[in-house]
């Protein structure tokens, strides 16, 4: 299942859904394009908490994050600061970017860019995984068989932004972003959740992207509490890019309505 497929799905069970494309990416507006920076993005996500609390068919005591991949760690990061949310779901986050082994060189690139920048030159900007599957990073399974699959994935959302004005994906990002990757600190953020914001992460076993262990671990950073739902779920036979398809994927997706319906208060009858 796609994005847009996760929402239908979950807008056909009487949520109201925003599916959005970040700040630089995709149809979303702002300068430098393809720019990552997962703090900035947290910062974002807590003004769409803001504009859909406002909207008249939400209720903004039951607002509630869900978050794959990237998207699940911004999920994350968003909650650390904003008590808003009621619940938080987490899929296959990603927690770690650069390589020890990587970082004098791919730092020093980036401050070279950095440099020619301000002589004014035009920002950088590279493939996020190139034909081997690998990155100047190693962030995202880069030089495996996780780096492969995600090269794909985005060449085929390339082309796909080609050929459509309803996308606008392209298969790039500055050399910028891995300054920003590099001073997030996501899974050090989890300790500041709410202790009444309900969290549920799910984790792949096989995901060859990111840690399992890591996602764990993050995942045991959340202050254990009485007052609201702490849930892991691990998903049996998954991997990163295909946690939401083929056999179990329905099956996962009602267990997190099931989640959201409970950290809603609303008993299986109401379901």
């Amino acid at each position: 299942m796609t994005l847009p497929d996760v929402a239908e799905w979950f807008h056909a069970r009487g949520y109201n859904v925003l599916l959005y494309d970040p700040r630089s990416v995709g149809t979303s507006t702002g300068l430098p394009r393809n720019q990552i920076d997962p703090l900035q993005m947290a910062e974002d996500l807590s003004d769409i908490v803001t504009y859909v609390s406002d909207l008249d068919s939400v209720d903004p005591r039951r607002v509630l994050l869900w978050g794959m991949s990237f998207g699940g760690m911004v999920s994350g990061c968003t909650a650390a600061v904003d008590a808003r949310p009621r619940a938080i779901i987490m899929v296959a986050p990603l927690f770690s970017f650069i390589k020890p082994e990587r970082q004098r060189n791919t730092f020093a690139q980036v401050i070279r860019d950095r440099i020619s920048q301000l002589r004014g030159n035009e920002p950088l900007s590279m493939a996020p995984f190139n034909s081997r599957g690998e990155n100047i990073a190693g962030f995202g399974g880069a030089g495996g068989p996780g780096g492969l699959e995600a090269y794909h994935l985005m060449r085929a959302a390339a082309e796909l932004g080609s050929t459509t004005t309803t996308t606008g994906f392209r298969d790039r990002i500055t050399l910028q972003t891995f300054h920003k990757l590099a001073l997030a600190r996501p899974a050090e953020l989890l300790d500041m959740v709410d202790a009444r914001t309900a969290v549920m992460m799910i984790v792949p076993e096989l995901d060859d992207i990111s840690d399992p262990a890591e996602q764990k671990a993050a995942f045991g950073r959340l202050k254990p509490s009485s007052l609201s739902l702490r849930r892991l779920h691990m998903a049996k036979g998954k991997g990163h890019l295909s946690i939401m398809t083929g056999e179990g994927s329905r099956q996962l997706l009602e267990e997190m309505h099931a989640f959201f319906r409970e950290a809603l208060g609303e008993s299986p009858d109401e379901m």
